[in-house]
């Protein structure tokens, strides 16, 4: 196991409970993926505020862990393929590109990190930074097989060299985005980073973003609309109705602390006043 990240920190966060430390196979590897985007949410509160997010280790267990914020992508993947390596797992890390909403013929950058993690029982795609659709279990790189995880289906295509992650939403198979399972570095994300958490053309500058998955839904925020997503297929809507309830939500269901940080309640409240 590694010295260096704060592994106990880190089980901590998550609620883990076991008495013994988690084993490097599939069964265990599903439980962190679940328990990991149970506890941590999915949040953009520094790109809305223009702050640009770093993606090294430290800094990302900084954040996520001491101060118990969340993050998007590169966040979420750094600090999830470390605690898996400091848990005996081989982790290889991939960039995509996003499809969602997208024309199968577009051409879209490697803005999206996610994992290729070694098991006993086989290799899996492993994504705990996806939002809203963010996948609860680890995948088989199998082609066609439709997977079940706590919060729905998914399946991967073989397009040539890409594989293509779809989700079932509502009877339909939805793209997310497409990989080809190339190891990338930590210094093949900062400029994405950089560019998604500070540029105005980027979505995570102008617009709130926050997504946590529960034991039987998942919940998110755009902005002032909050959506419950059920496991029967059911969901609920609505949109908050003013500043005082934007902040209670951020703060009471997606769990990030934030009335004590005056940069953050104005662009919030500037949210609400839309």
């Amino acid at each position: 196991m590694s010295t260096q990240f704060p592994l106990d920190a880190y089980l901590a966060r998550l609620d883990w409970t076991s008495a013994a430390r988690p084993v490097a196979d599939a069964p265990t590897l599903d439980a962190l993926v679940l328990a990991h985007t149970m506890a941590i949410p999915f949040e953009n509160l520094d790109p809305l505020r223009r702050k640009p997010v770093a993606v090294d280790s430290e800094t990302v267990a900084a954040k996520l862990i001491d101060a118990r914020r969340g993050g998007f992508c590169f966040e979420h993947g750094r600090l999830f393929a470390d605690a898996l390596r400091a848990l005996g797992y081989r982790v290889r890390e991939l960039a995509a590109r996003v499809m969602w909403m997208q024309p199968d013929d577009a051409l879209t950058p490697q803005s999206h990190m996610l994992l290729d993690v070694d098991t006993p029982d086989g290799e899996r795609l492993v994504d705990v930074g996806f939002g809203g659709l963010t996948v609860t279990a680890g995948l088989r790189w199998e082609d066609g097989l439709e997977q079940h995880t706590p919060h729905g289906a998914y399946r991967l295509l073989r397009r040539d060299d890409y594989w293509w992650l779809q989700s079932q939403i509502a009877g339909e198979w939805k793209n997310l985005y497409r990989v080809r399972r190339i190891d990338m570095h930590g210094c093949d994300y900062e400029a994405s980073s950089y560019f998604l958490s500070t540029h105005p053309q980027s979505i995570f500058t102008g617009n709130l973003m926050l997504a946590r998955a529960g034991v039987d839904r998942r919940w998110t925020l755009f902005n002032r609309d909050l959506s419950e997503y059920r496991a029967d297929g059911s969901v609920t809507r609505r949109t908050l109705a003013d500043g005082d309830a934007l902040i209670a939500t951020v703060q009471d269901l997606f769990g990030l602390p934030v009335a004590d940080q005056p940069d953050l309640l104005t662009p919030l409240r500037a949210l609400a006043a839309d």
